[in-house]
């Protein structure tokens, strides 16, 4: 009898062949090349294309259609629900004209715009804490050197002048005192 040494397996082979089984058990496809028993992956079998699995294609059109197919949706059900309500204004005016009643100039005219009123007062208070914050964390994190905190300023001052624009307009709205 005759001593055969067989070589030792290397340790790259085993590795790669531990991280191709690891490929096949857990993502289940292989791209561009066959599995270890030579034949093409069941996913893959049915369609004949060697550079995209499966599921690849739809995965994308979902992703694309939700991305550009969200807007679209939104701004359908916006004009949606205002086609629906100048539709039951028009019903309702008809309905009015043929039973002869009068048509108030309110269901005819649409309404005004609300009007909100400017709060200065709110504009620099909010300006001047961003301001007081920016300006606070960027010293802190430059060490107060280099100069970037002194970006923050630029809000801060904005947020004092309409400070000053709230005052000042305050002031003219108070009626003078009236002198006996």
């Amino acid at each position: 009898m005759s001593a055969t040494i067989s070589p030792a397996p290397s340790p790259e082979s085993a590795i790669e062949r531990s991280i191709r089984k690891k490929q096949k058990h857990h993502f289940n496809f292989v791209i561009g090349q066959q599995d270890s028993t030579g034949e093409r992956p069941a996913e893959r079998r049915h369609d004949g294309s060697d550079d995209l699995p499966a599921m690849v294609v739809p995965l994308v059109a979902i992703v694309f259609l939700t991305i550009f197919g969200a807007p679209v949706l939104i701004v359908a059900v916006i004009l949606y629900f205002g086609f629906s309500k100048s539709r039951m204004t028009h019903r309702t005016i008809r309905m009015m004209v043929e039973k002869g009643q009068p048509v108030p100039p309110e269901l005819l005219a649409p309404p005004a715009p609300a009007q909100h009123q400017r709060s200065d007062m709110r504009r620099g208070v909010v300006l001047v804490m961003v301001g007081l914050g920016l300006t606070l964390f960027l010293g802190a994190v430059n060490d107060w050197e280099g100069g970037a905190w002194a970006l923050g300023i630029i809000p801060f001052l904005i947020g004092v002048g309409y400070l000053l624009v709230w005052k000042l307009e305050r002031k003219k709205d108070v009626p003078p005192p009236e002198v006996t």
